[in-house]
């Protein structure tokens, strides 16, 4: 028989526990946590004809309101039969739960899905939000449901590898750059962007997906031309889009779930 070697056995160590809130900037000393976020969903449709496409529009309209689901309807600018439905809830249950059955009734479920637009993420702090609040949940709803910002760009982005390796110092000071051109967007009130984080969500791996949405096309269109000027963009960017182009014909005020 074997003799075991003398002393005391170490205790394993114990795991430290992960605090995966989201985190804003201090107010007057204490930390902004918050165990919230919203999550937001893009689903894309092609309409068996033309003619079919004002139809599923009201009905998609009518089904919403009468599920209380919240949402933005787009006529696909770049098919005369597709139609686009944006749904937010902070308990991703919601679009499982709420609003796919919708799809499976008449005349919805003669609508053809297109798995390769099809788009969803999480808002997300950087740790620099005043209030973490406003800008996890309420700003990207405002944004998504302000009367007469009815145009909008969605579109998935995935950076490089080497970006990553970088140091969080070199990061901020390029995601910074890139930020303040967007800012400029937005205080001329040209677009306005809505920023998510899609890691493990998106089907083809991407890691954010941005909507920028305002009330004319080209701006929208312009903000992405500036932005391909960044470090971030010029460097670091390996993949973006699939882009969907779309003009709101419907906002549907319910209960976001």
């Amino acid at each position: 028989m074997t003799e075991r070697p003398h002393g005391h056995a170490h205790a394993p160590e114990e795991t430290p526990a992960l605090d995966i809130r989201e985190r804003g900037l201090p107010i007057a000393g204490q930390p902004q946590r918050l165990d919230r976020r919203l999550f937001i969903q893009l689903s894309v449709f092609r309409a068996p004809g033309v003619r079919f496409v004002e139809l599923a529009t009201t009905a998609l309209a009518a089904e919403l309101e009468r599920e209380g689901v919240a949402g933005v309807i787009y006529a696909d600018m770049n098919d005369p039969q597709g139609i686009g439905l944006v749904t937010f809830s902070e308990d991703p249950a919601h679009f499982v739960d709420r609003v796919r059955p919708i799809f499976a009734r008449e005349p919805l479920a003669d609508l053809v899905f297109r798995p390769e637009v099809a788009m969803i993420g999480r808002s997300y702090s950087s740790g620099y939000e005043n209030d973490l609040e406003f800008w996890l949940i309420r700003r990207p709803i405002e944004t998504l449901m302000h009367e007469g910002w009815d145009w909008a760009v969605w579109y998935p982005l995935r950076r490089t590898g080497e970006f990553n390796a970088l140091s969080r110092e070199e990061q901020g000071a390029i995601l910074r750059e890139h930020g303040m051109v967007g800012r400029t967007y937005g205080e001329q009130d040209l677009a306005h962007d809505i920023r998510l984080a899609c890691h493990g969500l998106d089907a083809n791996d991407n890691e954010f997906l941005i909507g920028l949405v305002g009330k004319e096309l080209y701006p929208l269109s312009h903000v992405v031309q500036a932005m391909r000027s960044t470090r971030q963009t010029a460097h670091y960017m390996q993949h973006m889009g699939p882009f969907f182009v779309g003009r709101v014909t419907r906002r549907v005020v319910g209960r976001a779930g």
